[in-house]
């Protein structure tokens, strides 16, 4: 039995599901009991039931059987709710992750009226709304319930419009690229790193507080003597008999005739971080009676704080590794905003689109014009790259002297990327020159060759008269 607060779930094996249906009723009964001596009710209208199979089950009828509580009837579902989880019979987490995704969805509808493109919020505001409120929605049950390939496909398609909104980025913008210049990781990495965050989690737990740490294989490494009795291990021992306990540091066999346990696979995913560990620390260890084996708890809090460090240094390798920038992209990955994500939306956006290679200058192709004229339409005289339009265009010289002091450097290392006072004035040069802007939006300013206005004096019209004739009626 498992409850939160007033949710309660019960959950039986045996062989057959009749004996589940018998042994569930008489559970009923005694938990019944037992609440009505407390003045505690339940409501028994919204009981579900679910019956689980195993793989081996998976080609055999499934069971119809329902269970009567109370004089009511309750058929089996083809899924349940409980605590934001979506359960199916054969635990399919397609079912679970499709619900997440309408919620984010609708979610995402509602919160990019906030920031359309080219104003409302800016980027860095942009930023904690997806990382703090849509990927809690979207990643919910990530750390037990491993995605299919198509549940993760049409959770991509999701993730590259949010990382889109976010940096204002055009939809020819590469995927890799859209990913670092949002400071977004992509879904699948999210995923690895949720569930090495819920590993760790569970092997620093106190294995009297955490019933899932007390189950794991007696070879683990931990601070406490407490071991769950080897009888709570049996079930799920005995589903199947490729399951048999393996050393905690095992890995799996190739090919497959034995695995780990579903919670020590769990530990196993925490070895990559925990070398030169001999134990492993101990997290909310102030809730267990003091003990004077346990390190100081100074000591174990920094250790901890060690290990998901690691594992962040993990998902950045990850990041860059299993997904590549093109060669004329230099920029790093980096989980935080960037600084000039803190500019208004349209100006961080131009700056966005130009180190991403896919903006309005002239060398930026587009997929409607990949041939076209690269020349800087302003001068004539180079290529208009991002660095020839921000450092050393002559049309742009006098608001360049005027605006661009101490700024020398566009590259990935410039110093530019990290003070603040330099990025304000390069937005300032920005919207002065309309550098990247569309071009129906602003026209290019006059080049240097011709003079922006004649020097002979205007030309003063003739005067007009009219003559109107009124006649007496």
């Amino acid at each position: 039995m498992i409850s939160y607060v007033d949710d309660f779930a019960l959950t039986v094996a045996s062989l057959s599901y009749r004996g589940n249906i018998r042994r569930l009723q008489d559970l009923f009964d005694k938990l019944e009991g037992k609440a009505s001596r407390l003045g505690v009710s339940f409501s028994v209208a919204k009981t579900e039931l679910i019956h689980w199979r195993t793989p081996s089950q998976r080609h055999t009828p499934k069971c119809v059987a329902p269970i009567q509580i109370k004089g009511e009837l309750f058929h089996p579902g083809n899924s349940v709710r409980w605590l934001g989880y979506w359960f199916t019979p054969a635990l399919d987490p397609a079912a679970h992750f499709s619900h997440r995704l309408a919620l984010a969805q609708g979610l995402f509808a509602l919160i990019r009226r906030l920031s359309p493109p080219g104003a409302g919020l800016p980027p860095y505001l942009c930023h904690r709304l997806a990382t703090s409120l849509i990927a809690p929605i979207l990643l919910y049950g990530a750390d037990l319930f491993t995605p299919s390939v198509g549940t993760t496909a049409r959770r991509d398609t999701f993730w590259r419009k949010v990382q889109r909104w976010t940096t204002n980025c055009f939809s020819a913008t590469p995927t890799g690229i859209l990913s670092v210049e949002s400071c977004i990781p992509p879904v699948s990495l999210l995923v690895a790193h949720k569930q090495r965050l819920a590993a760790l989690r569970v092997v620093c737990s106190p294995p009297s507080l955490n019933p899932a740490t007390g189950r794991l294989h007696p070879s683990f490494p931990s601070l406490s003597v407490h071991q769950a009795p080897d009888s709570s291990r049996a079930l799920t021992m005995g589903l199947s008999s490729v399951y048999l306990p393996l050393h905690w540091k095992t890995p799996r066999p190739v090919p497959p005739m034995r695995n780990h346990l579903s919670v020590d696979a769990v530990a196993h995913r925490t070895i990559p971080f925990t070398l030169g560990l001999s134990r492993m620390p101990m997290i909310n260890s102030h809730l267990v009676y003091p003990a004077p084996a346990l390190p100081p708890l100074s000591l174990m809090d920094g250790t901890y704080s060690a290990l998901k460090k690691r594992v962040r240094e993990k998902l950045l390798a990850e990041w860059s590794s299993l997904f590549p920038t093109p060669g004329y992209y230099l920029h790093p990955p980096a989980l935080l905003p960037r600084p000039f994500m803190g500019l208004g939306k349209f100006v961080a956006g131009r700056i966005h689109q130009m180190r991403a290679g896919k903006s309005y200058l002239a060398t930026h192709p587009t997929w409607r014009s990949p041939d076209g004229d690269t020349s800087c339409p302003r001068c004539r005289l180079e290529p208009e790259t991002f660095e020839h339009a921000i450092l050393s265009c002559p049309s742009r010289q006098h608001s360049r002297s005027r605006l661009l002091h101490g700024v020398t450097d566009v590259g990935p290392d410039a110093p530019l990327w990290s003070s603040l006072p330099l990025l304000k004035r390069l937005a300032t040069f920005i919207g002065v020159t309309s550098t990247g802007f569309p071009p129906t939006m602003f026209p290019p300013t006059t080049p240097p060759s011709s003079p922006p206005f004649s020097l002979s004096p205007p030309r003063v019209p003739p005067p007009m008269f009219r003559v109107f004739s009124l006649a007496e009626v």
